[in-house]
């Protein structure tokens, strides 16, 4: 099984890449910082050394490179699991948010994902399988304070999603929203989760391995995680 994961030098993207290869699947991602993938990359080979690891190193908020990325991918092999994860955020609100921001936020957290899609989708089609995962968030469904331009660029990628699903029906290629509330990641900083009030990486990853393995007859069309005491 060969499984793509975009934003896999860290965070969510590392913990999915991480629970894909415990599963004995071979593994092909990026990241646009070099030396954190090559560390992600040589860490998983250690702890995993049966299975194939091909990374580069692509800014996919760029369209070309994430155009390059998608066909690089395709060179590798029969794509199996497309998991569109890279994504930033950055706090401010729509009125005096600092010019430029919906422009990034949509270029990272939308076009990366459009852009890699159709560039592999065609191959899932031509064996009519297949399974896309895009990891959304809880600002995907709800507006909040400080959100801004990333709710917009989330709430974007859901409708991705959802129209992804209905137009891949026919080719029997399964499309995942994933929306996440507060997980652990570089995001939070030096946060101390010690009493586990937030989610981890891995209970991410995990879910989405578990809806992977499901019949060709089903499909978890939205998963939506948050944390036990609820949303920060």
């Amino acid at each position: 099984m060969n499984v793509i994961v975009t934003g896999a030098s860290r965070g969510i993207g590392k913990a999915i890449a991480a629970a894909f290869a415990a599963e004995g699947a071979d593994l092909f991602l990026c990241s646009k910082n070099e030396n954190t993938l090559n560390d992600t990359v040589k860490e998983l080979q250690a702890a995993y050394p049966k299975i194939i690891i091909k990374a580069k190193t692509f800014d996919i908020s760029i369209k070309k490179e994430a155009i390059a990325f998608g066909n690089w991918c395709i060179d590798q092999g029969k794509p199996d699991i497309l998991v569109n994860n890279a994504g930033t955020f950055l706090p401010g609100s729509i009125y005096n948010e600092e010019d430029g921001l919906l422009e990034n936020m949509i270029e990272t957290n939308l076009y990366s994902a459009y852009h890699i899609t159709r560039a592999i989708v065609p191959k899932m089609i031509a064996v009519k399988q297949g399974h896309i995962f895009n990891i959304c968030s809880i600002a995907s469904l709800h507006a909040y304070a400080n959100g801004g331009s990333y709710s917009i660029s989330k709430f974007a990628l859901m409708g991705f999603s959802k129209n992804l699903r209905e137009e891949l029906k026919p080719y029997n290629i399964k499309v995942t929203a994933v929306y996440p509330g507060a997980v652990v990641t570089d995001t939070w900083g030096g946060y101390d989760n010690s009493n586990k009030r937030i989610m981890e990486a891995e209970d991410i990853a995990a879910m989405i391995v578990a809806a992977s393995k499901l019949s060709p007859a089903a499909v978890v069309e939205d998963i939506v995680l948050r944390p036990q005491l609820g949303d920060l």
